[in-house]
C-alpha cells in the first residue's frame, strides 16, 4: 500500500523500507507527552508517523525527525508537508549520533520505534561484554543520544519485543532513567505478550503497568485497542 490514510492525514510509503505497522500506531497513540510539553523528538522517523500522530495529539511547537535513510527521509518531508501541522514538523536528514552532537537544546518528549534485535540467548549478555555486541550497538546508541538529548524533566518512550524489554530497562537504568510506564502486548487473551510499551524519565516514580490485548478470541479488535487507535484508524 503506496498510501496509507489515517483520519486526519495519511502517509506516502511507496518508496520506505519500514512500511506503516501496528507496533508504530500503537506507540503513538499509546505514549503520553505531558500537558506542557512544548518539543518532541522523533529518533528513526521513517515515513514520520509518529511525528503526525504527535503532533495530532498534542500542541509541542516543535517536532523534530530524524532520519539517515534518504527514501524514508525524502517521504517523511513529503508527509509533514501535506499534513494540517507541517509548520510544527521538521525532519533532518542526518544520524542521530551526528544530531546529538550538534544540538545544544533539549527536548521535552522524545519517542523511537527502534530496530528489533534479538540476541539468542539475553541471559548470557552481562554489563562487561555489551560493547562487543555489535547487534545491541543501536539500542545503546539510542539510549546514549535520548540521554544528551532528554530534558531534566523530560519522557521517552519506545516499542521493544517483550524479550528485549527486561535488558532495555537495565541498560536504561544504568545509564540513570527510570520507568514510568510499561505495557506489555499481546495479539489475544491467552496469548504471550510479543511487544512492551515502554515510558522512562530521569525521575523516579512509581511504575504504572498495564496489560493490552489487541483482538477478542473472534479475532475482532477489543475495545481497548479501539479505543487507544480511534483517533487514528478509518476503520473504527
Amino acid at each position: 500500500m503506496s498510501v496509507f490514510q489515517f483520519k486526519k492525514f495519511h502517509i506516502q510509503q511507496a518508496h520506505a523500507a519500514m512500511k506503516i505497522g501496528t507496533d508504530s500506531i500503537l506507540l503513538g497513540a499509546w505514549a503520553q507527552p505531558l500537558p506542557n510539553t512544548q518539543s518532541i523528538l522523533d529518533i528513526g522517523a521513517g515515513t514520520g508517523v509518529l511525528s503526525l500522530m504527535l503532533a495530532q495529539r498534542c500542541e509541542a511547537e516543535t517536532i523534530d525527525a530524524v532520519e539517515i535513510e534518504p527514501q524514508a527521509y525524502e517521504e517523511a518531508v513529503t508527509n509533514f508537508e501535506n499534513s494540517h501541522w507541517a509548520d510544527r514538523l521538521f525532519c533532518y536528514h542526518t544520524s542521530i549520533q551526528e544530531f546529538a552532537d550538534k544540538m545544544d537544546e533539549t527536548y521535552d518528549f522524545i519517542i523511537a520505534n527502534p530496530p528489533y534485535f534479538s540476541p539468542h540467548n539475553i541471559q548470557s549478555i552481562n554489563a562487561k561484554s555489551v560493547a562487543r555486541q555489535t547487534h545491541l550497538l543501536n539500542h545503546i546508541t539510542l539510549l546514549k543520544n535520548t540521554q544528551k538529548l532528554l530534558s531534566k524533566q523530560g519522557i521517552c518512550a519506545f516499542i521493544l519485543p517483550c524479550e528485549m524489554g527486561d535488558f532495555f530497562i537495565n541498560l536504561a537504568q544504568n545509564m540513570g532513567f527510570f520507568p514510568l510506564r510499561i505495557c506489555r502486548v499481546k495479539d489475544t487473551e491467552n496469548a504471550p505478550a510479543k511487544r512492551v510499551l515502554l515510558e522512562l524519565s530521569f525521575v523516579k516514580k512509581k511504575v504504572q503497568e498495564s496489560e493490552l490485548v489487541l483482538k477478542n478470541n473472534d479475532k475482532t479488535y477489543s475495545d481497548a485497542f479501539i479505543e487507544l487507535t480511534q483517533d487514528f484508524y478509518t476503520i473504527f
